[in-house]
């Protein structure tokens, strides 16, 4: 039917959504709607709104899409939602995790159907269209979710922000400081601090909060190593150059994959025996379940790297690369 191919070809620019007032509009009628509804051809998103592609779950884009069709043009995607379209890293899969975070001007707070609202005031130079969906912009959306998450997300945001260049560092002071008198803005006035662009990942971000609040904050991070002949063999992620002491962190087991991982293995090889001697540990994701376990390896990694200088020729102990207990 040129009616429904209309339809298919308008809702191809919508990310597979299309509201029940653009179906009528393409010709579709009423009757041919419910027949494509009960075949399963379609499937309803929220009153109105249908989702006319074939994909086993709808995806972010189509759920923010159904929801801004349902809301009108007032609706702005905010907060975590935003953070996930901008491809900002640090969200972790959790309770609400797949919400929708809109904000609607003059509406009310409100949680419903996987819908959770905003009634901010968002300024039209905070707000902007990214493939069609309109959302805040990096440095708003910043701003509103640091607020709505935890410290160790809000600062890995941050630092995914700054790594990837959507904000600029010299912005930072002033984004925490225009979220003055908002609700959790005096709580996460250091979070902001924080914030290290340098960090390459999730994982070395809140590795690296564990330390700090240890009292022991690395002294730099992406440290370069390089090998007897003057070449680069690598960064470390974490480093603390005066002890001697490098970290990685490791995505997964460092153990368990084949193919780039060995890659990464003789790159951490390379470091361990370079001129520096250095003491490297390594860490995975499991390892911040234990947190006093990871600090204290890597304060024994200092002690044992102090007593390595005091041997003949510097070298450190038979055992110093580090192996995480079990």
């Amino acid at each position: 039917m040129p009616e429904l191919s209309s339809a298919h070809a308008l809702a191809s620019t919508q990310h597979g959504v299309l509201a029940r007032h653009q179906a009528l509009a393409c010709g579709l009628t009423p009757q041919q709607i419910g027949r494509l509804l009960r075949r399963g051809e379609w499937r309803r998103l929220r009153t109105g709104v249908y989702l006319v592609r074939g994909d086993p779950a709808p995806r972010l884009a189509a759920r923010v899409m159904a929801a801004q069709l349902v809301y009108g043009p007032r609706a702005v995607a905010v907060g975590p939602t935003a953070a996930r379209l901008w491809r900002m890293q640090g969200l972790l899969p959790g309770p609400g995790h797949e919400h929708v975070h809109l904000s609607v001007s003059g509406s009310a707070a409100a949680r419903h159907d996987g819908l959770r609202l905003h009634g901010w005031d968002v300024a039209p130079g905070e707000v902007t269209l990214c493939n069609g969906l309109r959302i805040t912009t990096p440095a708003r959306t910043l701003r509103d979710t640091v607020l709505l998450t935890d410290r160790y997300t809000a600062v890995s945001l941050l630092d995914s922000a700054l790594q990837n260049g959507l904000v600029d560092a010299a912005d930072l002071p002033r984004l925490e400081a225009a979220n003055a008198g908002r609700r959790g803005a005096r709580l996460t006035r250091e979070w902001w601090r924080l914030a290290d662009g340098r960090a390459q990942s999730t994982f070395e971000t809140r590795l690296r909060l564990l330390c700090h609040d240890a009292g022991i904050p690395p002294e730099t991070l992406q440290y370069p190593v390089y090998g007897g002949d003057g070449r680069l063999v690598g960064h470390a992620d974490l480093a603390w150059p005066s002890w001697g002491v490098v970290v990685e962190a490791d995505g997964s087991d460092p153990h368990s994959l084949p193919g780039p991982l060995f890659v990464d293995r003789r790159r951490q090889n390379d470091i361990v025996s370079s001129p520096e001697r250095l003491v490297l540990l390594r860490f995975t994701w499991r390892d911040l379940h234990h947190p006093r376990e990871v600090v204290a390896m890597i304060r024994e990694a200092r002690d044992r790297a102090a007593a390595g200088a005091d041997r003949p020729g510097g070298a450190p102990p038979d055992d110093a690369c580090g192996k995480r207990r079990p």
